[in-house]
């Protein structure tokens, strides 16, 4: 499997390189178009799949965080190279960047989150995490969000949501310095924060589990019942090779989709203008293709009863996405000259407000439930509803 999706990965590079043109110049005609889309979608999908699965051979191999750190990172720059080369092959995307950020954060901090929740409650009643994890990505994510994404809508020197040069360079740095600092931390002297919390507050407590305890209390039985749902899954068992060559075939994966990248904005740039959807729909598309393995691993992780590495996943992809990728959009913007919308409307940023306060009690507790689930998926359903009736 992994050398069938290297040989395709390469081999499309190579067709796109020598043939490219000739390609890209059929996206006139319908079916052309939507089998050029299919295949580069395809091929970029599979390589993400290929990324997330020698991150996770890392991850076992260097433990947390550092694992999901090194999946969080490879994500986003794959994400940082499809928003370039929709910025620098497209004459005007001033929102693209901003989209793509808000698509992640309404993915992630409530799609995710709500599904995750929603099947974690139903296998394993309510989950327990690391606290003190949780409150730092959080604390980190407020500011990085709003900073960027909201403040520009309320300065005076420039309009639209747009900032002035030295705005930008200023946020930039401040940005990369924030979430530098968060990432010696994460790494350093506060590294057991975004591990597993061990003892009973990682249990889960199904009803077998509570009617177990009950009966034992009472002396009717020695021991609780095991609940079904907290049975260990089989252990990872990690493929062979050095952690050397892990990371050679993780570069090897990453590479591809971000030399495709430019080709596959081609494609979406030209199809949302010829369907004339909504603008914000080509960020949610990126933000989809990029994040979609990603949102599969962290859901597995929810299922096996490891909600801190789910939750390590999910707000450290919402940290890194705007740590990273808003300073690139600001580059890109100051470089080229093109302008930078980063403000967002008057309704989004409503939503955007719902979601790191409910984000912020979903994870001020110890344990979550199947309501903050609920809770965290209707909203996603709100934000999908206003992408197509504002």
């Amino acid at each position: 499997m992994m050398i069938a999706r290297l040989a395709c990965a390469w081999a499309s590079v190579l067709a796109f390189q020598f043939f490219g043109s000739a390609l890209l110049g059929q996206l006139g005609a319908p079916v052309p178009s939507l089998l050029i889309f299919a295949w580069l979608l395809g091929v970029i999908v599979w390589a993400a799949f290929g990324v997330v699965h020698e991150a996770e051979e890392l991850a076992h191999r260097l433990g947390e965080p550092y694992g999901t750190l090194i999946l969080t990172l490879s994500i986003v720059i794959i994400e940082v190279a499809l928003i370039s080369a929709v910025m620098l092959g497209a004459k005007g995307a001033p929102t693209l960047g901003r989209d793509t950020m808000f698509a992640v954060l309404m993915i992630v901090l409530n799609g995710v989150v709500g599904i995750g929740l929603l099947l974690g409650g139903l296998r394993h009643f309510s989950q327990g995490y690391n606290l003190k994890g949780a409150s730092a990505y959080l604390a980190v994510i407020i500011p990085l969000t709003l900073i960027p994404l909201v403040l520009p809508n309320f300065t005076t020197s420039t309009a639209d949501g747009t900032l002035t040069t030295f705005q930008s360079i200023a946020f930039s740095l401040f940005t990369l310095l924030l979430y530098g600092a968060f990432l010696i931390l994460q790494t350093g002297r506060h590294s057991v924060f975004f591990q597993e919390p061990a003892g009973e507050s990682n249990m889960p407590y199904g009803a077998a589990y509570i009617r177990g305890k009950m009966q034992s209390e009472s002396g009717l039985a020695s021991e609780p019942a095991a609940d079904p749902g907290s049975a260990e899954e089989t252990p990872h068992v990690t493929s062979g090779g050095s952690t050397r060559s892990h990371v050679v075939l993780l570069l090897a994966n990453i590479l591809p989709i971000v030399i495709l990248a430019k080709s596959l904005a081609t494609v979406l740039d030209f199809g949302i203008a010829s369907l004339g959807a909504p603008v914000a729909l080509g960020g949610i598309l990126i933000a989809m293709v990029v994040f979609t393995p990603e949102c599969i691993a962290a859901l597995r992780a929810i299922t096996t009863n490891q909600l801190q590495r789910a939750i390590n996943l999910c707000l450290g992809a919402a940290a890194s996405t705007l740590g990273l990728t808003v300073p690139a959009v600001l580059v890109i913007g100051l470089v080229t000259g093109q302008p930078v919308v980063l403000g967002l409307s008057g309704t989004n940023m409503v939503i955007l407000a719902m979601t790191l306060l409910l984000s912020t009690l979903t994870f001020t507790g110890t344990r979550t439930t199947m309501l903050e689930g609920a809770v965290h998926l209707s909203v996603f359903f709100v934000f999908l509803v206003l992408v197509f009736s504002p």
